[in-house]
């Protein structure tokens, strides 16, 4: 099973979850290390990517219509693997975020109301109310008080299918 997250602007990142453990690309369309400034994927990044999770670095999704893999960061963890596993990359110097990593997942090391708040007020500019936020973190059953709280033009009925999809709690009327 593989989710696909466009994050806005081109950049996206994919994480592909199977019994042989998780993969992750990302593509940063501002990054140092895009493919598209350096003839191709950045030395490293794919080279030793394993035999597991090889399909996934040529995957159709996950390439441009030339067939050139899209990513600026690679990481991998196999089901016996201690921790995370990147390629051994020779990072360019002087680069705060040179791969994009840390713009990219910042949702994932940092999941909190807050900064879920500070992103989608970014993203779709609009003011975001925070104590709506924390109700969906604290994982409370969605309300449509809460609903148009963060977005007016929708009803709990319109999420009804994607609740149901992500098993999230929801009061009907």
């Amino acid at each position: 099973m593989h989710r696909r997250y466009r994050v806005g602007s081109g950049d996206e990142y994919a994480i592909v979850f199977s019994a042989g453990g998780a993969y992750i690309r990302g593509f940063d369309h501002e990054a140092v290390m895009s493919p598209y400034g350096n003839d191709g994927p950045w030395p490293g990044i794919l080279d030793s990517v394993p035999d597991s999770f090889r399909r996934w670095v040529e995957e159709p999704a996950f390439c441009d219509e030339d067939g050139m893999p899209v990513v600026t960061v690679c990481l991998w963890r196999e089901a016996d693997d201690e921790g995370r596993r990147v390629g051994e990359i020779d990072y360019p110097d002087g680069e705060r975020d040179p791969d994009g990593s840390a713009h990219l997942f910042k949702l994932l090391t940092g999941p909190s109301p807050e900064a879920f708040q500070r992103f989608a007020e970014d993203y779709y500019e609009v003011s975001v109310d925070i104590d709506a936020v924390r109700h969906v973190y604290a994982l409370r059953p969605l309300t449509q008080a809460v609903v148009t709280l963060l977005n007016a033009d929708l009803t709990l009925e319109d999420l009804a299918e994607d609740l149901a999809t992500a098993r999230y709690p929801s009061q009907r009327r």
